[in-house]
């Protein structure tokens, strides 16, 4: 795959696994990402600029701005992270996904095996099952409601907030 969008130009990779399997042992994300874009995450205004770079049908009920993050299209319409920039300073960034976990989670999904960075990612989403584990404490059953945006987070980062 040769990558040429707003933010990466002339990143190529390759997949070494085929799409939706062969996941590390320790990363069993609860959500495609076909099912985050269709249920609402980062305000619609993630991969809006490099679609051609993933298969054409996670865009088909996706909920996209094309102009700016959009609060009302995120699932508890609910604004759940940081900037860029701020992920850029905290060095959550890494160099072969410049947009965060979540563009390293689609091309995962699709086949992209980089030892060392999923290694690094996948440490982060399993560190991020403890917002999960406060929702479930401190929440009724199928309350949605409660903690909307510790769920919304956690839609974010591939875990099914609907519990």
């Amino acid at each position: 795959m040769l990558v040429n969008d707003k933010m990466q130009q002339g990143y190529e990779y390759f997949y070494t696994v085929p799409e939706g399997e062969m996941f590390a042992d320790d990363f069993k994300p609860e959500l495609t990402p076909r099912q985050m874009l269709e249920l609402g995450v980062f305000e619609g205004h993630y991969l809006n600029d490099c679609q051609r770079e993933f298969p054409a049908n996670w865009f088909t009920e996706a909920k996209i701005s094309l102009n700016k993050p959009n609060i009302k299209l995120n699932y508890f319409q609910i604004k759940s992270r940081m900037s860029l920039p701020e992920w850029q300073k905290r060095g959550w960034i890494l160099a072969p996904d410049p947009r965060g976990w979540f563009q390293w989670y689609c091309r995962y999904y699709m086949g992209r095996r980089l030892a060392d960075i999923d290694a690094w990612q996948i440490k982060r989403w399993r560190s991020f099952k403890r917002h999960y584990a406060q929702v479930k404490q401190n929440c009724l059953p199928m309350d949605l409601d409660c903690r909307r945006r510790q769920r919304q987070a956690l839609l974010q980062w591939a875990y099914d907030p609907f519990f």
